[in-house]
């Protein structure tokens, strides 16, 4: 159980393709990622990406009104069926085309997808028991092309579906006497949003030029008239085989088709619509084409996007611009709005971001955007409470492991990042770049503070910093020499030279003044900082160096060739201890234009990363695969291997080809459509199908390019081509005892808390080891007798009340509580535990960052109190100072008036 992570959380990557949703509450909002789902809980604070995957990237989701159910469609119609309360999936169906929208029903009965040029009515899954959650209830056919947006009204009655045809069809979800289908034209282009009035049947239908149509209806919702039912009496002599028949079309589901009547009293009893307006948006140019709409029909808000990135906000029925902004210069792939109508949802694919917006107040709620192109490094903070990326758009991001949000991009680098790295103190931040400049960042005042440059322009592709943070050290790409900067004065120490090909990386030992550097010319070299750094050692190697990694205690040094060997050895005596043969682990995919098979191609593979567990015990390595593989160092076996992603939209993810893509001309992958209307490019030449001809599709290759394991030891990290994936140890879902016995049960331990056993109560819940329980137990002890229960504790258990105490203080409200067992376990067992630092380690760090983060957000609280009382003593005394005056004065004035007096009246005496 100690390597039994599961993936906790995607970072880096904030939306991708797809609709937004907002939960029925409106404090969280979803957003498809690749063939992920990340909910952003908007008023906590807090980012979570769900356990759930579908083959390919999600193209549309589809959220229940009740907000406990989820439907994620991907590229090719695959649909899940996912339980948001228990974040798994509940069934799996095909759609066999791909799907455009997915839209329930108000009132939570129905759920209507559109595919082609047909919208299917489904009845809405976990309302009772079946077999099939997916019972198809109506087939309805209309449009004569692909069909783009649903609309339904408040009381689940009907429902519209708009077309590329440029119309607008009105369905009625049951067979209404005077409303089955209504066809709405007006428009010269696709339609991208229709839209329902409140508790009506008007509708307001927008298009692709910049168009808006309003349409009044002649009948009410409560004129909607039912069918009569039919006639049965005819239907008595039926014969099972007609009864058979009538069961497949009950299963097929019933079938509408919307056509002209040429029944002219027909026509006269039923529902009309009339267009009583037409609006059109202020537009610049052909290109700038409306991309996306969302409509509240509450407070009568429409939010259009555009190509260019604008967006308006228009009040209906009488159009009038609210507001107009540029969030951005991409496209704007999708909106949402929440249902209180404060908060507008952005998306935009081409560049990865994800906004909220709330527009009376004009200020985010949430602002986030991912690296544009694939993140390259990685580094973990020493306390484990942030992580830093850089990618090959040229920024440092800097993430908060626990909300799972950027809080910081530096954006100075003016090409790739090839490293970032946190110094000891974690307050600062280094990054090399191929722009020939190591940079320096404080996390205090959020700015570049040091940039370090080599005498002639070169290209940076490593970068380490000693323990104490003084030594920043570069190795360079094309003139293969390791550059030395001091990091108090930002003056370049030493230029070391002797490898003899491109410096791949660099590594400081933790404990002593060592500098490891490994190169393409097949060494790794050992340089001392102490001794005018001079090579100390060089190991040899069969083949290029790629990586290199110290152990934590400096004892044992990893290096990863491009063999796919990893070997380890002993930086003192310059002996290799032992190797590991990784090369078939990696498993490599066979892209779609490989001439070789997949086998063949993994055997040319090797690992590229890889990093020393917080205990020294393991090794984690990943490269060019989508495994990442956990080693044990001493047994030199692999412990477990984990498959980072299962998305078939990327290159090298089968091990086979698919026959079905290939054509007579050759594979499907060679033929490229162009991208088409999605990115709002106008057909220019004749005969062409679908978008311009410059340009281009491309399908990105998985691959792993930097893995680093937490300093607490219960998570690692990995960069890969979907993102930043977290890993983690979820001790909640995995039942792990410890030394458990038939007499430890819930019962018989709250019997011996109920005779104030405190002691033998804590010890039987670590043995049973469910977190709960343990939870009950610790906050069932009284606050007087907690050192008399810490003196009592076995020393095996110190180390688990500790890692308790630590996951405790993340979620938990009794923080003085906690303190005082933390504080009195230290006070008793400190010396103890010193014999066993290095397996304590990563507890302790888990402690360490817990109680950082409740230090933060207390020391800032405090702050600000204190500020307020400053204030509010400053004012006091201020207008203490101000009545004083104002008294001061008037008694000069009662003075003057009572001298006046006794003048007057002394001159009357005489």
């Amino acid at each position: 159980m100690k390597f039994a992570y599961r993936f906790s959380n995607l970072l880096g990557a904030v939306y991708r393709r797809g609709n937004l949703s907002f939960t029925p509450n409106g404090d969280a909002i979803l957003s498809p990622v690749g063939n992920r789902v990340t909910l952003f809980h908007l008023k906590d604070n807090k980012s979570e990406t769900f356990p759930v995957a579908t083959r390919l990237n999600v193209t549309c989701v589809g959220l229940s009104p009740d907000g406990s159910l989820a439907i994620l469609v991907d590229e090719e119609g695959a649909a899940l069926l996912v339980s948001l309360i228990m974040r798994s999936v509940i069934h799996q169906f095909h759609f066999q085309k791909p799907v455009h929208s997915v839209c329930f029903s108000p009132d939570g009965k129905k759920f209507v997808i559109t595919k082609d040029n047909v919208a299917l009515m489904y009845h809405a899954p976990g309302r009772k028991r079946e077999f099939n959650a997916f019972v198809l209830d109506k087939t309805y056919y209309g449009p004569y092309d692909e069909t783009t947006c649903i609309d339904w009204t408040d009381d689940s009655k009907c429902f519209a579906v708009g077309s590329k045809d440029m119309s607008t069809w009105v369905f009625g979800a049951e067979r209404w006497a005077n409303l089955i289908y209504y066809s709405l034209g007006g428009h010269k282009d696709a339609i991208v949003g229709c839209f329902f009035e409140e508790n009506s049947l008007n509708i307001y239908t927008v298009s692709q030029d910049g168009a808006l149509c309003v349409w009044q209806c002649d009948t009410g919702l409560d004129g909607l008239k039912p069918r009569p039912p039919k006639d049965t009496a005819k239907d008595k002599n039926k014969s099972t085989i007609d009864l058979d028949n009538d069961f497949a079309e009950q299963c097929k589901g019933e079938e509408i088709h919307g056509k002209a009547s040429t029944n002219k009293q027909e026509n006269r009893e039923k529902v009309k619509y009339s267009r009583v307006a037409k609006y059109f948006f202020n537009k610049e140019g052909d290109f700038n084409k409306l991309t996306s709409a969302a409509y509240h029909k509450k407070i009568h808000l429409l939010v259009t996007g555009f190509a260019s990135g604008v967006f308006h906000l228009h009040d209906l029925p009488e159009f009038n611009l609210i507001h107009s902004l540029s969030i951005s210069d991409q496209r704007i792939a999708s909106i949402s709005i929440n249902c209180t109508g404060d908060w507008i949802a952005f998306g935009c694919s081409g560049l990865g971001q994800l906004l909220v917006w709330e527009w009376q107040s004009e200020s985010y709620v949430l602002k986030q955007q991912g690296h544009f192109n694939s993140m390259v490094s990685l580094a973990y903070s020493p306390d484990g409470q942030y992580l830093v990326t850089g990618g090959d758009d040229g920024k440092v991001k800097v993430w908060n492991t626990s909300s799972g949000f950027c809080f910081v991009t530096f954006t100075e680098h003016t090409s790739s990042v090839a490293v970032v790295t946190f110094t000891s103190t974690g307050y600062v931040i280094l990054s090399a770049s191929l722009d020939g400049t190591v940079r320096a960042f404080d996390l205090h005042r959020y700015r570049n503070f040091r940039t370090f440059t080599s005498p002639r322009l070169t290209q940076f592709s490593c970068l380490a910093v000693d323990s104490s943070g003084e030594i920043v050290s570069a190795g360079s790409q094309d003139t293969f020499e390791i550059f030395i900067w001091s990091m108090q004065s930002g003056r370049l120490l030493d230029v070391i030279c002797g490898h003899e090909g491109p410096i791949s990386s660099l590594c400081f030992n933790p404990v002593k003044s060592i500098l490891a550097s490994a190169s393409w010319d097949k060494t790794v070299r050992l340089w001392d900082m102490f001794d005018s750094w001079r090579s100390k050692e060089t190991l040899t190697l069969n083949s290029d160096v790629l990586a290199v990694a110290f152990r934590p205690d400096g004892k044992e040094l990893a290096v990863a060739a491009l063999d796919g060997q990893i070997t380890f050895w002993d930086p003192e005596n310059a002996v290799q201890t032992g190797s590991i043969e990784g090369r078939h682990d990696l498993q490599m995919g066979r892209k779609e234009l490989d001439k070789i098979t997949a086998k063949q191609a993994a055997k040319g593979k090797s690992f590229t990363t890889l990093c020393y567990s917080a205990d020294g015990q393991s090794v984690l390595a990943g490269g060019l695969s989508k495994f990442v593989c956990i080693y044990h160092v001493k047994e030199q076996i692999l412990i477990k291997k984990f498959e980072i992603s299962c998305n078939l939209s990327l290159d090298a993810m089968e091990e086979y080809l698919d026959r079905r893509k290939m054509t007579e001309f050759g594979s499907m992958a060679l033929i490229d459509e162009g991208a088409g209307d999605e990115d709002g490019v106008a057909i220019a030449l004749p005969g062409v199908k679908r978008g311009d001809m410059s340009s281009r599709h491309f399908k990105p290759e998985i691959r792993v390019t930097s893995v680093r394991f937490s300093p607490t030891g219960r998570s690692w990290a990995a960069t890969t081509t979907e993102g930043l994936l977290i890993y983690s140890l979820d001790s909640g879902l995995v039942f792990d005892p410890f030394e458990l016995d038939i007499d430890i049960t819930p019962s018989s331990i709250r019997k011996v808390l109920h005779q104030k056993e405190y002691a033998k109560g804590i010890i039987m819940a670590f043995r049973l080891n469910e977190k709960k329980l343990i939870q009950e137990v610790m906050e069932t002890v009284p606050y007087n007798e907690v050192d008399v229960v810490c003196s009592s504790l076995p020393e095996v258990y110190v180390e688990k009340v500790l890692e308790f105490l630590a996951s405790a203080f993340e979620k938990s409200r009794h923080l003085e509580f906690y303190l005082t067992w933390t504080r009195r376990l230290l006070m008793l067992y400190g010396q103890k535990l010193k014999t066993r630092s290095g397996k304590l380690l990563p507890t302790i760090q888990y402690l360490q960052k817990s109680l950082q983060r409740h230090f933060e957000d207390v020391s800032k609280l405090c702050e600000w109190n204190r500020y307020n009382i400053k204030y509010a003593l400053a004012i006091s005394q201020q207008r203490g100072m101000k009545r004083s005056a104002e008294t001061s004065v008037g008694e000069e004035e009662m003075e003057e008036s009572d001298s006046d007096y006794l003048m007057e009246h002394s001159a009357v005496d005489s």
